[in-house]
């Protein structure tokens, strides 16, 4: 069995291989190799995308979590643009929102994957209001999706976000509305982007075995427990500032 250590530092490893294939391998290459590490890649939102709403679920101030995480996100925003696809191709400029990229590009990872767990927060909490109306709860997700739209995972992430939360206890109704996204996320993918790179989208599948392993458990040790909680939200911008400096090295 996995404790959530055991897959936190799994989806850890999953997702600075991704970012670093991205930065030796710039673009949609299609040799073997890169294939390959992206697709280890694909474990890793997956994985982060559970525990946000599980993280939802059990901490004891909800506000202060989302916060923590917007925080976060934005002390991550340079570092993740410096680390992005955009930054190999239009440099400098890419920091400004919106002013590079051709189509629908110009639109898309215009911030990091946080803002979208970020939103995918907010969107659990519209769910739980009991001062909202259903009208009201639907048009403030919709909303919501605009916003995280332009960030890594799009709206989907959130969207991930808010279906495993919503489905707690369900662990197929969680699977299903969580391939139905991001089959979204891979028809966008193929038909605006890139038509292989969109296919791996679908290896997001690979998290299943791992997350039927889970415990249920953090680890025994609560200190272990604690310092991971640090660990992962100073990794996250630490590791794209070095892959974005490596990139620029190597450029």
């Amino acid at each position: 069995m996995l404790n959530k250590v055991h897959l936190q530092l799994i989806a850890a490893l999953a997702m600075t291989i991704d970012h670093l294939t991205w930065i030796l391998f710039p673009g949609y290459p299609v040799e073997p190799l890169p294939i390959v590490l992206h697709i280890l890649g694909r474990l890793a939102f997956p994985i982060f995308a559970f525990f946000i709403a599980e993280g939802y679920h059990y901490t004891h101030d909800r506000k202060r979590y989302a916060l923590r995480l917007l925080l976060f996100a934005l002390i991550s925003h340079v570092p993740y643009m410096m680390a992005s696809l955009t930054f190999q191709r239009y440099g400098w400029m890419s920091l400004i929102p919106f002013a590079t990229g051709n189509g629908i590009g110009r639109f898309l990872n215009q911030g990091s994957v946080l803002f979208s767990y970020f939103v995918g927060l907010l969107m659990l909490a519209v769910k739980d209001s009991e001062r909202l109306k259903q009208w009201q709860k639907i048009g403030l997700v919709l909303f919501l999706c605009v916003l995280s739209f332009p960030c890594d995972w799009s709206c989907i992430g959130s969207l991930v976000v808010l279906s495993i939360g919503s489905n707690r206890g369900k662990p197929l109704r969680q699977i299903l509305w969580s391939l139905f996204w991001i089959s979204c996320y891979a028809a966008v993918y193929i038909f605006a982007l890139d038509r292989v790179y969109g296919l791996i989208q679908f290896a997001t599948v690979l998290t299943l075995p791992l997350l039927a392993l889970y415990s249920g458990k953090k680890s025994e040790h609560p200190a272990v427990n604690k310092a991971m909680r640090y660990f992962l939200y100073l990794y996250y911008p630490v590791h794209l500032l070095v892959l974005g400096i490596l990139g620029l090295l190597i450029r």
